[in-house]
């Protein structure tokens, strides 16, 4: 799956606060301060890690996916729901074991050599559609979030803090000793985004595409305090870049030395041809859905 370079994709763009956000650091121990302080770099400026981003997106994808067909993406939080779990790959019938079994029909020479093609094949067959592009306990993912870090000029040293307290549920009133307080990050705040996919097929580019469209339009909340209507976000992606090797040899080498020589202005796209390759591969990530589940028509597309 990425012992052969096929394509790169990099997506640059901005996160906005629109209302408070708080990703919580955990409890603080300091004497002063508020009990539940928003994560910070190490310049003690506020930062998204990119495991939440991803891990959002993920669930919103996965969500989508299971209300198609619950076969199409397992509960990464639930071993007995994985498309592969530990005992169907090491178990006595598992994979491996099936994999030894068929290395019996090539000669001795050729086996170490076809057992990984094997073993490979046999995993991207099983796993659910969301692992193939997120990862999973056998797989690499394919998409990788850098932190998400301050936009200089939005973010002006400060935090709001805000009180909370836990309710007690016979009395319906606040119960003693529970009153607490945390930090926000203030609406309005922007972070800068980028992400990286490798080697991904184009419908799990239209899968990237939907979720990144749930973050455009403000659906996919992040961090903390979601009910209370806290994590509102924007996300407005500024630049796309987009190399597909084709199987042409040439037309690697020269993007290779164009990354080399900062010369990648042919692989830029702006908002215009954003919006076409995101209408190609949305169509087909719902081609290849409609391919796999019974009853649905391989020619309708969607308008």
């Amino acid at each position: 799956m990425f012992d052969t370079f096929k394509n790169r994709l990099e997506i640059t763009g901005k996160l906005s606060s629109v209302t408070a956000l708080r990703i919580s650091a955990g409890r603080s121990t300091e004497p002063i301060g508020a009990d539940l302080p928003v994560i910070k770099d190490a310049l003690e400026q506020p930062f998204i890690p990119g495991s939440s981003f991803k891990g959002a997106l993920r669930s919103r994808l996965e969500s989508f996916l299971r209300g198609i067909d619950t076969s199409l993406a397992a509960n990464p939080a639930i071993e007995a729901e994985w498309s592969i779990t530990n005992e169907r790959m090491n178990g006595k019938t598992g994979i491996k074991v099936e994999v030894e079994n068929e290395l019996k029909n090539y000669p001795e020479n050729e086996r170490a050599a076809r057992r990984d093609i094997i073993l490979t094949d046999k995993i991207l067959y099983e796993t659910d559609l969301i692992s193939h592009l997120f990862g999973s306990s056998w797989i690499a993912s394919k998409f990788q979030v850098r932190d998400l870090t301050i936009v200089p000029g939005t973010w002006f040293g400060q935090y709001q803090e805000r009180d909370g307290v836990a309710i007690d549920r016979d009395t319906e009133t606040a119960a003693e000793g529970k009153l607490y307080n945390f930090q926000v990050v203030p609406s309005g705040t922007s972070f800068d985004l980028k992400i990286v996919v490798e080697n991904a097929e184009k419908w799990e580019l239209g899968l990237l595409m939907i979720g990144l469209h749930q973050f455009e339009s403000e659906q996919i909340p992040l961090g903390g305090g979601r009910s209370r209507g806290l994590g509102v976000v924007n996300l407005k992606i500024d630049k796309m870049q987009w190399f597909e090797t084709e199987n042409d040899a040439e037309k690697l080498l020269n993007y290779l030395q164009n990354q080399v020589t900062g010369n990648m202005s042919n692989y830029q796209y702006g908002e215009e041809k954003i919006e076409i390759l995101k209408k190609e591969w949305t169509q087909a990530l719902i081609w290849y859905l409609r391919c796999l589940i019974p009853g649905t028509s391989v020619t309708q597309t969607s308008t």
